[in-house]
This record gives structure tokens, C-alpha cells and sequence, in this order.
């Protein structure tokens, strides 16, 4: 008997080293992990390391995007779109955040089920992906619009979940 009850125990703990291993290498956005062909370097860049870069992509954003018929996303403003941080934009924004409704769908689901809070670079393409799916919504109709409107408010509702998380996790 002591022996089956150590084999049943030996193996809810492997199951249990098993599952907590895969929830903390689970990767929210795919693409960030694949390599560049034209480099050694993953696709990874994060734009937000200071204050300075959180401003710098306000003014990205304020400037006036453009999106292709390809839905590739540019900066309008020339010299803003010069900018080193420009090309990281330009990088998370065409080759990182997904762009089909499935694909949004699928993060939607994986962020409504993440065990924890989000690091800093899956916030910022979360709300990237957020921007894109606002954009989508507002030059959409009819049943378009509104699959992209609620793809929209299910991002939103995993942010506001994840940020939720974070506050009630800070020490008093």
C-alpha cells in the first residue's frame, strides 16, 4: 500500500511540475519568438522602457497612422517614422500583433485564462492589437463592424482583468 501511495504521489507531482512548467513559458503573441531571417536576434523589441518611450508612442499614435490594403501599419508623420523606436513600432505593429479576428480571438481567450499578470511587452501588444481592432471596427459594416467591436471589448475586458490583478497583488 505505502508504495502505490508514493508512485500516485511521484506522479501528481511531475503532473504538477509539468503544468505550472508550460503556464510560464506560454506565449501570448507567437510571432514575437520567431526569428528574423535578415538577423541572429528574435523579433522581440518592447517599446515602453522609460517614461520618455510611453510618450513617444502617444505621439505615435496621435500622429496618424496609416494602414495599407495589406493592413501594414506606418507612422504618417515623416520624422516621427525616422525614429530608432519607429522601427520597433514598426515591428510590433506588422510582423507581432495578430490581425485576423481568429487570431485576436485566440489571444482573447489565452489572456482571459492567464494565470497571472501580464509582463510588460504582452500589455503593450495587448493594447496595440486593441488599437488595431478599434481602427478595424470604425472602417467596418454591418457584421464586420461588430465582430470587430467585440473582439475590441474582449481585450479590453482581459486588460482591465489583468490590471485589476496587478493592484490587488500590490502590498498595501
Amino acid at each position: 500500500m505505502p508504495w502505490k501511495t508514493l508512485v500516485l504521489l511521484l506522479f501528481y507531482c511531475s503532473a504538477y511540475a509539468t503544468v505550472t512548467h508550460r503556464w510560464s513559458r506560454a506565449v501570448l503573441f507567437p510571432a514575437s519568438q520567431r526569428f528574423k531571417r535578415s538577423s541572429a536576434a528574435f523579433l522581440n523589441p518592447v517599446l515602453q522602457n522609460s517614461l520618455e518611450d510611453v510618450v513617444l508612442l502617444y505621439e505615435f499614435l496621435l500622429a496618424e497612422l496609416d494602414i495599407d490594403k495589406g493592413q501594414r501599419i506606418s507612422i504618417k508623420d515623416e520624422e516621427l517614422a525616422s525614429l530608432r523606436k519607429a522601427a520597433e513600432f514598426d515591428t510590433i505593429c506588422n510582423e507581432i500583433i495578430p490581425k485576423s479576428i481568429p487570431e485576436i480571438r485566440r489571444l482573447s481567450s489565452r489572456l482571459s485564462s492567464y494565470p497571472r499578470v501580464l509582463k510588460k511587452e504582452d500589455f503593450e501588444r495587448t493594447v496595440l492589437t486593441m488599437v488595431y481592432t478599434a481602427y478595424r471596427a470604425a472602417q467596418s459594416q454591418g457584421h464586420q463592424k461588430d465582430t470587430w467591436a467585440e473582439s475590441f471589448v474582449n481585450l479590453y475586458k482581459a486588460l482591465k482583468n489583468d490590471l485589476m490583478l496587478s493592484y490587488s497583488k500590490q502590498p498595501s
